[in-house]
């Protein structure tokens, strides 16, 4: 059960905190720093895919916290931190060597605030498993 609300809870608050983030309070920012011709406009986002990439992280976090035997809400900010810097690290840095789609500027901010996204969803999912037998 703890996978599944993980992955559920997870899920629900990358989306929204993505939405709130990226959408809204970086919006602009990025589109100065970034080529945007790729994206797709807002009315024809693919929802399906844009819910289950966000489950799919759910999970993928909920997993690392598991595996790194995370109990204390410390423990989910600190792996979910940990991991989040790793992934978008990898993520910007593949990202700027293969496209012209970001600049550095980009890569540096997305990793700080990806890195703190990923610690609030550790927090988050590491709060939903409740308190341990």
């Amino acid at each position: 059960m703890k996978i599944l609300r993980g992955t559920i809870f997870g899920g629900i608050a990358f989306f929204f905190l993505g939405w709130v983030v990226y959408g809204m309070l970086l919006a602009d920012f990025m589109a100065a720093h970034s080529d945007a011709s790729l994206n797709r406009p807002d009315d024809q986002m693919i929802w399906w895919a844009m819910i289950l990439s966000n489950l799919v992280l759910g999970l993928l976090v909920t997993l690392v916290l598991k595996w790194s035997g995370a109990t204390s809400i410390a423990d989910g900010i600190k792996t979910g931190a940990i991991f989040g810097f790793l992934m978008g690290l990898t993520m910007d840095l593949m990202m700027y060597s293969m496209t012209t789609q970001y600049d550095l500027t980009v890569v540096f901010v997305d990793v700080i605030v990806y890195t703190i996204l990923l610690a609030i969803i550790g927090l988050v999912i590491v709060l939903t498993w409740g308190k341990g037998k």
